[in-house]
């Protein structure tokens, strides 16, 4: 896992031997994108965020479409991320004020009569940067207040753009796990509501709730799809930290498809790759992975997987791929550096890992085998998540204009 290879892979020989979605059904149960969408739509700002097609790029490749759905212009967040944490809030509210099975409006959860019901509460997540984001600005919407722990390594960036929402920022020694485990007990001292996106014993109701929120953006991709005339990807290749994503979209449309859902690869940077790494032990346990986890796709910097996620990722995600850092850097680059005819995406590291991956796997001979495994050829249509955009100005410069994170000459497709 730690050599320069672009591409590390495991092909999970489990993902299409039954089509029982019980657990599936448990934590993303089917009709739930309704609920999420509906709630969304009321958020000052909502739009559906672009799905952007790279034709040029899929005929350079030999695929059918490539499709890109651009989170980079989710309301002003930059992130996918506000989706999951403020209808997981949504739902907390709704249980508080004892109408869980009611559908509340975000007007009636903003009126006196509720606040004055509820309380005042400090909703609490750790993060790598974009959680934390969307909870602060959800709390903030509600006139509620929030706490966001950090890892030392966030950038100065990320976490200005927290406060940016009114959240108090708290950095922690070590990693975002630690960040996560420290959160956990200040929460229980002061009374703070902790909305995590990884689970842990005793805790992952709302963990579920932020998976759930995800889902109205796979909504929407398929209503965007359907008016291009496609009924599903064909592949998706979707990156992870602890997996409450990419177990999010596999929970989607294994209840839409059942097995005829499309093949799902799921993306971790190589330095944080904790779901590849359990997947490699096989047997059926989550697994930590320890060490600084210093990779550039802080998004993804997770070294404990979600153990909710993970069970769906064990028994439903096709492939399990790691990337060193500079597969990232590249996508970042060709997302900014587009063919003729296709659109320019502002990608940051995390959002781009995917596009890079899929690049490699196509172009390089010695993935030739993991490319017909994945049956990818000119009837596919591929969809990718730019999961954020500039979220760390400096150090975008630093890859797109200054080249940093360069892919080996080894591995180069265009040569020198």
């Amino acid at each position: 896992m730690r050599n320069d290879r672009p591409i590390e892979w495991i092909d999970n020989r489990r993902s299409r031997l039954s089509g029982s979605n019980e657990y599936i059904k448990k934590i993303i149960p089917p009709g739930i994108s309704r609920l999420s969408r509906a709630f969304h739509r009321q958020t000052p700002g909502y739009h559906i965020s672009p799905l952007k097609s790279l034709n040029n790029l899929a005929s350079m490749l030999g695929l059918g479409g490539i499709w890109v759905k651009d989170e980079s212009l989710r309301l002003d967040l930059n992130s996918f991320k506000v989706l999951g944490g403020s209808f997981a809030i949504y739902r907390y509210l709704r249980q508080r004020l004892g109408k869980d099975s009611k559908e509340i409006s975000l007007a009636e959860l903003k009126s006196r009569e509720a606040k004055n019901k509820m309380g005042k509460i400090t909703f609490a997540a750790a993060t790598d940067g974009n959680h934390g984001r969307g909870v602060a600005w959800a709390a903030r919407q509600l006139g509620q207040k929030s706490v966001i722990y950090v890892h030392k390594l966030t950038s100065p960036a990320r976490i200005k753009a927290i406060e940016r929402y009114g959240a108090r920022v708290k950095i922690i020694k070590g990693t975002y796990d630690d960040a996560v485990r420290q959160i956990k007990v200040d929460a229980q001292k002061k009374g703070w509501q902790v909305i995590s996106d990884t689970a842990w014993e005793g805790y992952e109701e709302i963990p579920a709730w932020v998976m759930q929120g995800y889902t109205t953006m796979f909504s929407e991709i398929q209503e965007e799809l359907a008016a291009q005339g496609i009924i599903k990807p064909s592949h998706v290749f979707v990156q992870a930290g602890v997996g409450a994503l990419s177990a999010s979209l596999i929970g989607f449309y294994r209840n839409l498809f059942g097995l005829d859902a499309p093949i799902v690869s799921v993306v971790e940077p190589a330095k944080a790759a904790c779901l590849f790494q359990s997947a490699r032990i096989e047997d059926g346990e989550p697994h930590n992975l320890e060490g600084a986890l210093d990779t550039i796709m802080a998004g993804l910097a997770c070294g404990e997987p979600s153990p909710i996620a993970w069970k769906i990722l064990w028994e439903y995600a096709d492939y399990f791929i790691s990337c060193p850092d500079y597969v990232a850097a590249k996508g970042m680059r060709v997302y900014g550096v587009p063919l003729a005819g296709d659109p320019f995406i502002v990608s940051g590291e995390s959002g781009a890992v995917t596009l890079g991956a899929l690049m490699f796997i196509i172009q390089r001979p010695e993935f030739h085998i993991l490319k017909e495994k994945l049956r990818l050829d000119p009837d596919s249509q591929v969809l990718l998540i730019n999961t954020e955009g500039n979220t760390d100005p400096r150090f975008f410069r630093q890859v797109v204009w200054e080249g940093s994170e360069p892919v080996p000459d080894k591995y180069r497709s265009i040569e020198k």
